[in-house]
């Protein structure tokens, strides 16, 4: 048989008939990783990759998953997700123990290779930094979307060598919070500064650091988006919700909500909504579920009330 010389192909392209004959059928060996025609025999692809599940789980942690891709690459892992690691289980790939002898040898390899993964300082830098910012992304139930683009604002920080005599747990804090403001998530200053227990001054710091170091654009928080959280933590009703959207809505088009606080805006927006539509919930309740004091949501109040005539 002839086989032909080619580049990158995928795995298991669709071809008809042969490129030489023009005949067929084309064979597919699945056992040699091969794809041949049956007329003249030339081999049209010599490298077809298994796209099956594996035939076996090498690990306890895998179970019954048998898929032979991986973790993904990820930016918040400090080596992006692309080292190797020796299992925890001494068994070779039949799936037989190891003997003592060789149990040492592996063991050695095992904590060598783990050493030799944060052998730089930087390495080491994101490797703590990511940590803090797994315990930050649980705490405040936040998307990977979100970890992503915070975890690529602290590699620009250190690359730009911003991190140097700073707070490495405050300076992911302050990427967290750009990244969930760029990616219009509700989460305020205040509740990154309450998950990470850090004050809210030092975070807000290294939020203007990053901003005016890497030329950030932040765009304005939607108080729409803050409607929802509220409502569920006042346990508000969806009727009671929609009214509050409709007078954002209203509020917007005529410019009430220019440099307005959006969660002060969003709550007074509520306690409106409640009050039109006969709701027993007062200042206090809506203020405690926002975040805000009383004040903020009666002078919100106000200025709504003028500018709709409600």
């Amino acid at each position: 048989m002839v086989k032909e010389k080619l580049g990158s192909l995928p795995s298991r392209p669709s071809v008809d008939r042969c490129t030489r004959c023009g005949k067929g059928p084309i064979v597919v060996d699945s056992s040699g990783g091969e794809m041949n025609c049956s007329n003249c025999g030339y081999v049209i692809v010599d490298k077809i990759e298994e796209e099956g599940p594996e035939w076996r789980a090498f690990s306890k942690e895998e179970k019954d998953d048998r898929a032979r891709t991986g973790v993904p690459s990820s930016l918040a892992m400090h080596d992006m997700g692309l080292a190797t690691v020796i299992g925890a289980e001494d068994r070779d790939a039949a799936g037989r123990s190891l003997p003592a002898s060789m149990k040492a040898a592996i063991e050695r390899l095992r904590t060598w290779d783990g050493r030799s993964q944060v052998h730089e300082p930087v390495d080491r830098n994101l490797r703590q930094a990511f940590s803090e910012l797994d315990r930050l992304a649980d705490k405040l139930n936040l998307s990977d979307a979100v970890i992503e683009k915070a975890a690529y604002i602290y590699r620009k920080a250190l690359e730009k060598g911003l991190v140097r005599g700073r707070s490495i747990s405050a300076l992911i804090a302050a990427s967290l919070y750009a990244a969930c403001r760029d990616t219009e998530t509700p989460r305020t200053l205040k509740d990154v500064a309450a998950a990470c227990n850090i004050k809210k001054k030092d975070i807000a710091r290294c939020y203007r650091l990053l901003l005016r170091e890497m030329d950030l654009r932040m765009p304005v928080v939607d108080p729409t988006k803050c409607v929802s959280r509220i409502a569920s933590k006042a346990g508000l009703s969806e009727k009671t919700k929609r009214s509050a959207l409709v007078i954002l809505h209203k509020a917007e088009a005529t410019r009430t909500s220019a440099g307005k606080d959006p969660m002060g805006l969003a709550a007074a927006a509520l306690y409106v909504a409640c009050v039109m539509e006969g709701e027993s919930k007062t200042q206090k309740d809506v203020a405690e579920a926002a975040g805000v004091t009383e004040v903020t949501i009666r002078n919100r109040y106000k200025g709504l009330k003028s500018a709709l005539q409600i």
